[in-house]
């Protein structure tokens, strides 16, 4: 029978780059949460023997140059779990190199998919490691809910929820490349860096006006995204309690305290824009179905 589960988008409350690494990585420090945006990842097990992948959306790779497809074979190679075959088919919700780790969550989803198929209960450090093999985003996606994600984003300490109201996410037209983000940052002259502390201590607090005061973004010092003005602007008209962008852009969220709010902003920002999304915070980074 196939299994299918949901692939949660992740937003970032707060993404800083406290240094660049001897190997090629980053230093960061993340908060990072789920969001309810996601896409749907269909694992069938068959008699093929081959690994296939298909995706709805013609721009994503299909095979070996999908993250998804990466995350099964990484699997069976590392557990010695015997292979069959097995076809993957995503369902695509999550725009496609947004900041919102759609490629990264469907990785996640894959590995959470394939233990639950192999009857299989993963330790959580287990899923961690695995995801760490495959990309700074996979593990946190894999696991989700509000994190402190820090080093290369593979060390996650979990938060407590906060009562967030609506989430809008807008993914303007353009594109940006993460590994161009990241070379932005290692050439910039000066960086402003954030309330780390105090940041953390609001999340630990429950004080949601404090946390709404720090979100911030480093990539936006130096990734220019000429929409992000328009739609912060936007946002703020309609009471966002706070507007910034996701992961290494372009996607720009919005937090609100009501729906009422939150859905005037949203169709405001139609006018404009393809993909604007309505979604809610959740708690988890993948959820079967």
């Amino acid at each position: 029978m196939p299994l299918t589960v949901k692939a949660y988008a992740k937003l970032n409350l707060m993404l800083d780059i406290l240094s660049a690494l001897p190997n090629g990585y980053h230093d960061l420090f993340m908060v990072m949460q789920s969001v309810s945006l996601c896409d749907l990842v269909t694992l069938t097990e068959n008699d093929s023997g081959e690994l296939t992948l298909t995706c709805d959306n013609p721009q994503i790779p299909a095979g070996e140059g999908n993250l998804a497809h990466k995350a099964a074979t990484l699997f069976f190679e590392e557990t010695g779990l015997p292979f069959s075959g097995l076809h993957i088919h995503i369902e695509k919700q999550i725009p496609h190199a947004a900041g919102l780790a759609g490629g990264s969550a469907d990785a996640a989803a894959v590995l959470v998919g394939l233990f639950r198929l192999c009857g299989k209960t993963p330790e959580l450090r287990e899923l961690i490691r695995l995801g760490a093999k495959l990309g700074s985003d996979v593990p946190f996606c894999a696991v989700g809910g509000l994190m402190l994600a820090q080093y290369t984003g593979t060390v996650l300490s979990c938060l407590p929820p906060l009562p967030f109201g609506k989430i809008v996410i807008v993914k303007p037209d353009c594109a940006v490349s993460t590994g161009e983000a990241y070379r932005a940052f290692d050439t910039a002259e000066r960086i402003r860096h954030f309330d780390r502390a105090g940041m953390l201590a609001s999340v630990m607090q429950g004080d949601l006006d404090g946390v709404c005061r720090r979100i911030d973004n480093v990539f936006e010092q130096f990734i220019d995204v000429p929409e992000r003005v328009v739609i912060k602007g936007v946002m703020r008209r309609h009471f966002a309690q706070s507007a910034c962008m996701s992961g290494s852009g372009p996607s720009v969220f919005g937090i609100f305290e009501t729906e009422a709010d939150a859905e005037a902003a949203a169709a405001e920002l139609r006018r404009s824009f393809k993909n604007v999304f309505v979604c809610d915070c959740v708690g988890r980074g993948c959820e079967i179905l």
